[in-house]
């Protein structure tokens, strides 16, 4: 099997959280690879400009609006894409938001909003296509969005450390299950670091107290400062899953230099301590 991102060409992708940020720039990277795109958002205005952008570059795109937290409302993008383009190789599970604050002050319909998208949109995306995909017998390409923050649990971020923790979970038992299968279908967990985007912007309604307005500023301006471009992360992503790897690390530095260290803390049962310099 080939390890080169041109393996891509030809292929159809669908992108949840396609509108905007890590969603957009794989789409952006999809289409410059010559795949077909399904672009699928909540956001329809912003996935209607999104989808034209891409065709004006000549890609072959198909902007459906989803909300991955509702399941039928899923089922009838897979329908949608089997119609438009009769196959999908590529699915990137990369819808989700974020919430910040104490763990107990940030109220509960913004838990449930982050539990109900960022872990059960990921489920309801992979119950309507894996079977599919399945069903096809044809190599394929699951890509499920983690973070760092599935590795490294953070103050005043709970909701997104619990369901980027819960992500890697998933996405290792769906590898084991298709290998289990012999399915041609790769499995690959996308860990980035800091990406330039407005998913902080968008966090900040939720802080209710000035530490975490404050920490919301400070990965803010991390991402404006050393933060890759969405295109940038997008080819890292492109490359790694093409070699065919399960870990996907665009930014390999943070986890490199953390990893062992907190390895060391569960082997030795020791108590986490805030880095304050973090």
């Amino acid at each position: 099997m080939s390890t080169s991102v041109e393996q891509f060409a030809g292929k159809v992708a669908v992108i949840t959280g396609a509108s905007a940020g890590i969603g957009h720039g794989f789409a952006s990277q999809a289409a410059a690879l010559g795949m077909k795109v399904v672009l699928a958002d909540i956001a329809r205005e912003r996935l209607q400009g999104a989808a034209e952008t891409l065709r004006e570059s000549g890609a072959e795109v198909l902007a459906v609006v989803t909300d991955v937290s509702d399941p039928a409302s899923v089922e009838a993008l897979a329908k949608r894409t089997i119609e438009h383009f009769g196959s999908v190789d590529m699915l990137v599970n990369n819808a989700g938001i974020m919430a910040m604050g104490w763990s107990w002050e940030i109220p509960a319909e913004k838990w449930d909003a982050m539990l109900r998208i960022n872990i059960g949109g990921y489920v309801n995306v992979l119950r309507a296509f894996v079977p599919r995909m399945i069903e096809q017998g044809t190599p394929g390409w699951i890509m499920q969005l983690s973070s760092i923050g599935g590795l490294f649990p953070s103050p005043l971020m709970a909701p997104y450390s619990v369901t980027k923790f819960g992500t890697l979970a998933l996405t290792e038992s769906l590898h084991y299950e298709l290998q289990m299968m012999q399915s041609p279908i790769q499995v690959s967990v996308v860990m980035p670091d800091s990406v330039k985007s407005d998913i902080f912007v968008a966090a900040k309604s939720a802080s209710t107290r000035p530490e975490a307005d404050a920490f919301n500023q400070s990965l803010q301006l991390r991402a404006e400062e050393t933060g890759i471009t969405p295109e940038e992360h997008a080819r890292r992503v492109f490359e790694q899953v093409a070699a065919g790897r399960y870990w996907v690390t665009p930014q390999p530095e943070a986890i490199d230099e953390g990893i062992m260290p907190r390895a060391e803390m569960i082997r030795d049962r020791t108590t986490p301590v805030l880095d304050m310099g973090q």
